[in-house]
């Protein structure tokens, strides 16, 4: 076991972990953060995406032991004040869902994508800032709408 600390949606998180465990499974696991989806395992879909020191990361690419004095957003880490962040807000306005399995890892991509380029975004630059996500429902049109909606609030 190896000893961990880390910062997670504001709150400091001391642990030990088994040095091959993944972050996605720390985190669903031991911290109970289920909006984090593990949808492959091959790191293909991205429904996994959490922002690590502000950047945008698949966590089954990352063991939790490389992620010890980072800090972690999860999608349950977005909203502030029990208000919805623009972009969950958009997901809901635009119908950018389905079944919700990619949304989490979809709007955590997207944030970074907003806070990179933001209202300077075309459709083309949203598409290819999500090609990295996996949508198996709605066809990724009312997902590049919501997060252009964002973009330009």
């Amino acid at each position: 076991m190896i000893p961990i600390a880390l910062t997670v949606n504001g709150v400091r998180h001391e642990a030990e972990v088994e040095p091959r465990t993944l972050l996605v499974d720390f985190l669903r696991d031991d911290l109970g953060l289920t909006g984090t989806k593990i949808g492959c395992d091959t790191s293909l879909c991205g429904a996994c995406t959490i922002h690590l020191d502000g950047h945008a990361v698949k966590s089954c690419t990352v063991l939790a032991v490389q992620a010890d004095g980072s800090e972690i957003t999860t999608i349950e880490g977005l909203a502030q004040g029990g208000e919805l962040h623009p972009l969950q807000e958009a997901f809901w306005e635009h119908h950018a869902l389905q079944c919700g399995f990619c949304t989490p890892g979809m709007i955590m991509a997207g944030v970074e994508l907003l806070g990179t380029n933001g209202d300077r975004l075309t459709e083309a630059e949203i598409r290819h800032g999500l090609e990295g996500n996996i949508c198996r429902c709605t066809g990724y049109q009312h997902i590049v709408e919501a997060v252009h909606a964002a973009a330009v609030r």
